[in-house]
């Protein structure tokens, strides 16, 4: 863990680097690059290769997609405990999204014109859920759940297989409680770029929702125009302001929740408590022996971990704004009046007992987050992001005449006369 105060003669430099700003690394682009061309040539065969290459599963043309006998045997290995788990986050989240999506309106101008807004679910809408490390359930339910919620008729879900050629049970399982109706058991770009332009197995999507790796979040940026997407989420990060009143037990366990993701994530304590400073560092020490991964841990902590004492609260919501951390853990007094102040943070747990895992599984907001300073211009996933924005103008005899003159005006300015002379005919007729 990089430990620094604020009066340390590094601590201007560090402080530089955490204003960051997710530029993609050419590596990886040109990586990505060739895998999308690659998809795009051959289509099915490229994605059995790629997933022999990356994933070691054989697959065939037949066996890409899951098929209704693997749901079957899927969901008879689920305990009934995992199904009531998987259950009570969809409802949550069903439940969040009536409160969050977008509502028909209209109303009726100075003209008056009816003018207004109506809202329709996309009709086929891509998820993609991450492999690898762990199986990420909640994931499935924090990206298809919502498309579920606001009626995408379509929901097709890409995730990579193990060397078996099988999906996680109980991730299947999720993903069929979350609607979706297709799933491929490809990852990685392969599996964005075959989501965004379709092969032979698998028709394209409108808009991808979902977190990945450095690839996965290359293959989105690349693809945007090929098909619409949510945001750019990448590896899990964290980033903890507390004052005195933080529980030192509380924040080490949320520290080390969210280094359980792997070495791509990024760790921040910010305080402005020289004994909570030093508290953290303690519980950390005290927590990690417990925890069954507690040496993959340690190697996480030490590569990308910080932790800071500030000199004022002033200065830790600074570093937030400029940091803009995927997950805010904010512990202060007064919490209401501090929180005005944070422009940048994709989501916010304020108080000792918002725990951040309670979000990751639960509590009802997508735990998809803007990553590496995307959030300075993404929010998270939200319900309205499954939704198409349609604005409607009907206008009548009345309303078109009253709308004449500034037509006028403007197709004069812009040399448009065809632009007025198509509200002029419905005013004076053809003369």
């Amino acid at each position: 863990m990089k430990l620094l105060q604020q009066s340390d003669s590094a601590y201007p430099s560090f402080r530089e680097t955490l204003n960051r700003r997710a530029i993609p690394d050419t590596s990886v682009s040109e990586i990505v690059t060739g895998i999308i061309d690659d998809v795009k040539a051959r289509g099915d065969q490229a994605l059995i290769d790629l997933t022999a290459k990356f994933d070691k599963a054989q697959l065939t043309p037949e066996t890409l997609l899951v098929t209704p006998e693997e749901i079957a045997e899927a969901t008879a290995q689920v305990s009934e405990a995992t199904k009531a788990a998987i259950e009570s986050t969809r409802q949550n989240i069903h439940q969040f999204t009536e409160h969050s999506k977008r509502q028909d309106w209209s109303y009726t101008n100075k003209e008056g014109a009816i003018v207004g807004e109506r809202f329709t679910p996309f009709d086929r809408v891509g998820i993609y859920i991450p492999g690898g490390k762990a199986p990420l359930v909640s994931t499935a339910l924090m990206t298809g759940a919502f498309a579920q919620a606001i009626g995408c008729p379509e929901i097709v879900a890409a995730t990579p297989c193990g060397p078996d050629g099988k999906v996680n049970p109980a991730l299947l399982y999720a993903l069929v409680q979350a609607g979706a109706t297709e799933i491929l058991k490809v990852g990685g770009a392969q599996g964005i770029a075959a989501l965004a332009l379709g092969t032979n197995s698998l028709a394209p999507v409108e808009k991808i929702f979902g977190p990945g790796n450095a690839f996965v979040v290359e293959a989105k940026r690349q693809l945007i125009g090929a098909v619409s997407i949510d945001l750019l989420p990448g590896p899990s990060e964290i980033l903890v302001i507390a004052d005195h009143t933080g529980n030192p037990a509380f924040l080490a366990a949320d520290l080390l929740g969210q280094a359980e993701h792997g070495p791509d994530s990024e760790i921040g304590f910010v305080t402005t408590s020289a004994e909570l400073f030093t508290a953290v560092q303690a519980e950390i020490a005290v927590q990690l022996p417990s925890l069954s991964r507690g040496e993959y841990l340690q190697e996480v902590l030490e590569k990308t971990c910080f932790a800071v004492h500030v000199n004022d609260l002033s200065e830790a919501i600074a570093i937030c704004n400029d940091y803009a951390p995927e997950h805010l853990t904010l512990v202060v007094e007064n919490d209401t009046e501090v929180l005005p102040k944070i422009r940048n943070a994709g989501a916010i747990y304020a108080g000792n007992y918002s725990a951040v895992a309670v979000g990751d599984f639960l509590a009802g907001p997508s735990h998809t987050l803007p990553t590496g300073g995307g959030g300075k211009s993404f929010s998270g996933l939200r319900a309205d992001q499954f939704q198409r924005r349609q604005s409607i103008v009907r206008m009548d005899q009345q309303a078109i005449e009253n709308s004449l003159a500034t037509v006028h005006e403007f197709s004069r300015i812009e040399g448009l006369d065809a632009h007025g002379a198509s509200v002029e005919i419905r005013v004076k007729g053809r003369e």
